[in-house]
């Protein structure tokens, strides 16, 4: 059975009460289910991860990396809050890896303040999600599901 990891960063803890307008009224808890239904659907086991700190991030993808090397990885689903701006680091701890990653933004990030046109995930990730919601994560899995 093949793994998917779903990692979210910085400040994603708060959902459902951090600026509902924007993210929605919908907590990590819900995500989790929502990733966990998603994963069930096609027999992939999930691990699901959140951090406010940017190492525990890059060890969690050098993890992915590394099954994903091995054959037992699906792709990783990352969501990495404010870091997508701002983080070196974990773009090249996907290129680093080699990691199948699908970039996701709850909301549509190019609707919003210009610093957040910005990506340094993207040049390294399979594709990007922005604006669905938390609904997008279980989108990401079902096409993580379909690349296999």
């Amino acid at each position: 059975m093949k793994t998917v990891f779903v990692l979210n960063g910085p400040n994603l803890n708060l959902l459902g009460t951090r600026e509902p307008a924007v993210y929605g009224a919908q907590t990590l808890a819900d995500v989790e289910q929502i990733c966990a239904a998603a994963c069930a659907r096609y027999g992939l086991a999930l691990r699901f991860h959140q951090s406010n700190h940017e190492g525990a991030l890059i060890d969690w993808i050098h993890e992915a990396g590394r099954l994903q090397a091995a054959g037992e990885l699906a792709g990783l689903v990352l969501n990495a809050g404010a870091y997508t701006h701002t983080s070196v680091a974990l773009a090249d701890a996907v290129k680093g890896t080699g990691v199948t990653l699908i970039e996701l933004h709850i909301s549509n990030v190019h609707a919003r303040e210009p610093f957040r046109h910005h990506s340094y995930l993207s040049a390294v990730a399979r594709a990007v999600m922005c604006g669905f919601g938390v609904a997008g994560y279980g989108l990401a899995i079902d096409a993580l599901a379909q690349m296999q």
